[in-house]
């Protein structure tokens, strides 16, 4: 009944970062180039000319933490393999058609889409906001090491205590 419930609030949850991420991560790595073209434009150059990786680079972040995390608290210990193929396929196809499927059934431009992500023309909002996934995925693995170690913790008090 859980699963039945949560599967849904997860998957849409999931659509809507990494939608957003495919959406708006050049505008925002387009506003850290900019500023930080100035004192190395190298970079700001580099930053100008992969755009599309990064910006696949992120969309595939989200897609992974997202694909780690739904079949884990869905199905707890006991994940599958082709489920989290299937869930990472699924956020992944989503992703990259959503521009399509918007525009084709609602009517929505990817310039009215742009419109809400004036915030990431501030360089040190767009790198908060490129920084996200990636502390999300330190803050799982954190939390994963401390119950590891509580759960270790019982056991060593358990058996010592035998």
């Amino acid at each position: 009944m859980k699963t039945a419930l949560l599967t849904p609030l997860y998957l849409s949850v999931s659509w809507v970062l990494t939608v957003s991420y495919q959406l708006f991560t050049d505008t925002a790595v387009r506003a850290v180039s900019v500023s930080i073209g100035s004192f190395w434009p190298a970079a700001a150059a580099w930053l100008n000319a992969n755009m599309s990786m990064i910006v696949f680079i992120y969309a595939f972040t989200w897609i992974f933490v997202l694909s780690s995390v739904i079949p884990q608290a869905l199905l707890g210990k006991e994940r599958s393999v082709l489920i989290q193929y299937f869930v990472c396929l699924l956020l992944a196809f989503l992703a990259f058609s959503v521009q399509g499927l918007l525009l084709a059934y609602g009517g929505v431009q990817a310039q009215q889409l742009f419109s809400v992500a004036t915030f990431l023309n501030h360089p040190a909002l767009a790198v908060i906001y490129l920084i996200i996934p990636y502390l999300v995925m330190i803050g799982i693995d954190i939390h994963a090491r401390r119950r590891r170690r509580s759960e270790e913790e019982t056991t060593r008090l358990l058996s010592s205590s035998l």
